[in-house]
């Protein structure tokens, strides 16, 4: 497997969190091996830009972004707005390029499984159409269960390759709260899905070698096989 989709329950749950870490570790532990990340679409500024700033990325911002909108919406609506259209096959033929051209790729998705891509079409439905190995990612919180349960239906109903579940703190929390409010068992039990690994609050998440250490105390032989 030399692409991964990087996905989530719902707008900030920790995506952008999860593919920097896994960029920091890949780019840590395999320098001698090529990799890249994309934002197949962005709606306002954001993740790029994050990126960019970040990593020395041998992708021009066409190649991390194929379609960029301004308006911070759902990009059905964002297009709208500059009388444009979602076209999926611009991105489709960037990301065939770059998996051709890159041992590994990281492909983070917006916002999340449910969010609409298009007017017919959701995350779920492209990284089912497109045959993406997916990793979801459930934020540490109140109501963070039931939310994975429903994601993970929605992956199984549009027959998504769901690796499995990352647990990501969004904020400070303590080992007595990721028990009580997302306890990887039972999450693992109501899904049938393997939970990879919790990621910690980072303060600051510009520290590479933190993201790179905090990528490898996950379960990445099962994630990136």
């Amino acid at each position: 497997m030399n692409t991964l989709l990087i996905t989530a329950t719902d707008t900030d749950a920790g995506k952008t969190v999860l593919t920097t870490a896994l960029a920091a570790y890949w780019q840590k532990y395999f320098p001698q091996r090529s990799w890249g990340i994309m934002k197949p679409i962005q709606s306002g500024i954001g993740d790029r830009e994050w990126y960019q700033n970040l990593f020395t990325l041998e992708q021009s911002a066409q190649e991390i972004t194929p379609l960029y909108f301004q308006a911070p919406l759902a990009p059905p609506l964002a297009a709208v707005q500059e009388n444009r259209q979602v076209d999926l096959a611009v991105v489709w033929q960037v990301l065939s390029e770059l998996r051709s051209r890159r041992d590994f790729l990281l492909v983070e998705a917006l916002g999340g499984l449910g969010s609409p891509v298009t007017e017919e079409l959701t995350v779920a439905d492209l990284a089912a159409e497109w045959r993406l190995p997916t990793v979801l990612v459930v934020p540490v919180r109140l109501g963070a269960i039931a939310q994975a349960v429903a994601n993970v239906a929605l992956a199984r109903q549009t027959r998504v390759n769901l690796k499995g579940i990352v647990l990501n703190c969004v904020q400070p929390r303590s080992d007595a709260q990721i028990a009580d409010w997302t306890p990887p068992d039972l999450v693992q039990s109501l899904t049938n899905t393997p939970v990879l690994g919790c990621l910690p609050y980072l303060e600051n998440r510009t520290d590479l070698d933190k993201l790179a250490q905090v990528a490898s105390n996950l379960d990445l032989e099962r994630l990136l096989s």
